[in-house]
């Protein structure tokens, strides 16, 4: 038996024969000169593979639309608008009439120009986006040069798909039927697989390094979707263990869904919030059917980060309005964009910085582009009169930096009020504790917000100095580490001390495991990916908040990540308690 560590991105067990799944690579490309008058020509060929890809993607959203597989129809709506930009169009075009090659070449050399940029961001999400350009490009070149694409559509049997990477276009073709669970070399919790593993509710544990090297198609496998861990070659004992388990799992699951509409508190009537995580407005709706009271983080970058200018505060407004409306009097929590160091719109980042995890990115980005911000915060402020909004502001590193946005956010509302816009004068605002500094000046902080919001995954990244995208240091994050621990113990203080409410909006708020601990340390509210707030309701609805409290007290005492580890193992044994990530 050999056992394999990746990251957990998708919670679940499955029990199983692999199928290794290595895909075909892109075609060779031919490479061949033309001529002007040839130009038209193959820019028609372009537009034709063009409209058959297209063709093929709308159908495919309008079955995901049909059967509200909303992550699922949001990608692949993403994939249609790149496909249709006409930015793209206008420098394919450019390039193709200034080096006069065949349109294969020339679509190729944009497309390996484009993602290269973008795999070099020190931000995982900016390097997922580039799987996206990927993607596309490769549909069209199959297309122009009329080569069959393999795909998982044609599984006669239950399998766990084993890959080095997959595109979204690969797994939105799988045979869901018979693809159990998903685990790859690559990957991290924030890619597109990992998005449609949990969409699908399929266990999926990627960044494994080599798995396609030490699997075989028919090798009996266990994935842990919670653990992240992988059994290949299981022996009798670890089997047994796996097959209770999944029969545990699939009752803790079914029950976290029958507690959707119970109230989220503990077994002695202490209330939490539990909010969503969402990326587009239209995944509002889905948030509220798994129970979320309203969303703790909708994320605004998928407005900047088309190839050309970002979103007009018109189509801001509109977008925001969507999700606040879906909402049905819940609040809508907008963060300001968070773009910067290579999270880029080209018309406002030409150099490249040395370090951009450290460098102009977030907050410090808007506050550069002061029209640019005070455009968002105008539609922000006018699709909050439609329902309840607030404004977190990302990595806000200095009180400085609050101060100054303050003063923008009212500059923003007094426009509005001039133009006679109906807006919500009253918003509040939130400070999104991501770096230890802002954690350091929070009892500052705490006297001008109206709530605090821990962004884990940056803290985490920050605090440990090491990059949650890279699969060598992901040991440090794989538990909680008592210097993180106090961070968000100091935060939660200080918010309270200052009678303001605090949420967690990063992963960790979304993992059951931690959920007794984060309640005992006070926390308010818990926002998270929708689908994991039965799971987290129903774990919270199990204890007790001085029971939580006592664990919290005697974590915080832990030198390692191991003792806490310990100490969450013999908690949730006591209570019998069982945790599904």
């Amino acid at each position: 038996m050999k056992e394999l560590k990746g990251a957990a991105v998708s919670a679940g067990i499955a029990i199983g024969k692999a199928y290794l799944f290595v895909g075909e690579e892109t075609p060779d490309i031919p490479r061949f000169s033309i001529k002007k008058q040839q130009v038209e020509d193959e820019w028609q060929r372009f537009l034709q593979a063009a409209k058959s890809v297209s063709g093929v993607m709308q159908a495919q959203f309008q079955r995901d639309q049909t059967k509200s597989n909303k992550e699922q129809a949001a990608i692949i709506k993403a994939h249609i608008m790149m496909l249709e930009d006409v930015d793209f169009h206008e420098q394919l075009k450019a390039q193709l009439e200034k080096e006069l090659q065949n349109i294969e070449w020339t679509l190729w050399s944009l497309s390996r120009k484009m993602t290269a940029k973008l795999l070099a961001a020190a931000d995982a999400y900016l390097r997922e986006r580039a799987v996206d350009i990927a993607d596309v490009s490769r549909q069209l070149l199959f297309k122009l040069l009329d080569v069959k694409q393999q795909s998982l559509a044609e599984l006669t049997e239950d399998v766990i798909v084993v890959s080095h990477d997959l595109l979204p276009s690969q797994t939105f073709g799988m045979n869901r039927t018979h693809v159990k669970a998903l685990i790859m070399d690559a990957g991290s919790e924030t890619s597109h697989t990992a998005i449609i593993a949990r969409s699908f509710e399929i266990p999926a544990v990627l960044g494994l390094s080599d798995c396609t090297k030490l699997i075989n198609s028919g090798d009996i496998i266990i994935v842990d979707g919670n653990s992240g861990k992988v059994f290949l070659h299981p022996n009798e004992e670890t089997l047994e263990k796996y097959k209770s388990e999944l029969v545990a799992f699939e009752k803790n699951f079914l029950e976290g869904f029958t507690q959707i509409d119970l109230p989220s508190e503990t077994l002695d009537g202490t209330r939490f919030c539990f909010r969503a995580n969402i990326e587009l407005p239209p995944e509002t709706g889905k948030a509220l059917k798994f129970g979320a009271e309203g969303i703790g983080l909708f994320r605004s970058e998928f407005l900047f980060l088309s190839s050309g200018q970002s979103a007009e505060e018109e189509k801001q407004y509109i977008a925001y309005k969507q999700a606040i409306k879906l909402a049905n009097g819940f609040p809508v929590k907008i963060r300001t964009c968070d773009l910067g160091g290579d999270k880029v719109n080209p018309d406002y980042f030409q150099n490249t910085e040395k370090n951009p995890l450290l460098g102009w990115r977030a907050i410090r980005f808007s506050l550069s582009m002061k029209e640019l911000f005070k455009a968002q915060l105008r539609a922000i402020l006018r699709a909050a009169a439609h329902g309840k909004a607030e404004i977190i502001f990302p990595l806000i590193s200095c009180v400085e930096e609050f101060d100054e946005a303050l003063l923008l956010l009212e500059e923003a509302k007094n426009e509005c009020k001039k133009l006679g816009l109906a807006i919500d004068s009253k918003i509040k605002t939130g400070v999104m504790l991501e770096v230890p500094s802002a954690v350091l000046s929070a009892d500052v902080l705490a006297k001008k917000a109206d709530f605090f919001s821990i962004g884990t995954n940056d803290l985490v990244q920050y605090t440990l100095a090491a990059d949650r995208g890279n699969e060598k240091v992901n040991y440090l994050t794989r538990g909680i580490q008592p210097a993180v621990l106090k961070l968000i113990k100091m935060s939660i203080d200080a918010a309270h001390n200052a009678g303001i409410p605090v949420a967690m909006c990063g992963e960790m708020a979304g993992k059951s495991r931690w959920t007794a601990l984060l309640a005992g340390l006070g926390l308010d509210e818990f926002s998270m990916s929708a689908s994991t707030i039965p799971e987290v309701k129903r774990v919270l609805r199990s204890v007790k908040l001085e029971d939580c409290k006592e664990l919290a007290r005697a974590s915080l005492l832990c030198s390692r990540s191991s003792e806490i580890d310990t100490l969450l193992d013999e908690f949730h044994a006591r209570f019998n308690i069982k945790t599904m990530n």
